[in-house]
């Protein structure tokens, strides 16, 4: 057992992944209502013998923290106006690579929003490559890789096809996440 696996383990935490290792995926991991949950999902994959990027606000990747995000895969997002359509540069990445796995987090903030961001479906189709669902329930403090979605191009479905897949779960702070399309 690794040393991720063992702090899972003494922290009274589950890793549940039966979707096989792929060399070009998204991770999209829901509920996210906490900064733990990038510390959870780091030492789960790590766990199972696994790595993946994560997306992360710009703000985030100031000295000394950005060099180390980067390190770990970090990829950082500016949410200006006017700034560069990071799907269409992640389906770019994703088409020069051999390896590419990136986690997503659909809601796109730790509030609660039922607004949930599209952008990871819209790479997977261009980019030819699946989304694992990923979960962190501190309901019932398990973290689980067990299923993938395969887009259909009609985003609007597909959202709510994934808000019901997550609607059991239940992040650290219920009353940040809802699955609901509207409030």
């Amino acid at each position: 057992m690794n040393l991720a696996a063992r702090i899972l383990r003494l922290a009274g935490w589950t890793v549940s992944v039966t979707v096989p290792d792929m060399p070009k995926c998204i991770y999209c991991v829901a509920p996210h209502t906490s900064n733990v949950d990038f510390i959870l999902g780091e030492l789960a994959i790590r766990s199972v013998g696994r790595r993946a990027g994560f997306l992360m606000k710009k703000s985030w990747f100031f000295w000394p923290l950005g060099p180390i995000f980067r390190a770990m895969g970090g990829v950082p997002v500016d949410r200006r106006p006017g700034s560069p359509s990071l799907v269409e540069a992640l389906v770019e990445r994703f088409r020069s690579s051999q390896v590419l796995r990136v986690a997503i987090t659909p809601e796109g903030t730790r509030s609660r929003t039922t607004r949930w961001h599209t952008g990871f479906l819209r790479i997977a189709m261009a980019a030819h490559v699946p989304i694992v669902l990923g979960v962190l329930d501190f309901g019932t403090k398990t973290i689980m890789l067990n299923d993938t979605y395969a887009p259909t191009g009609d985003i609007d479905a597909d959202i709510r096809v994934i808000k019901r897949y997550y609607s059991p779960y239940q992040g650290k702070y219920p009353e940040k996440f809802t699955t609901a399309d509207s409030e």
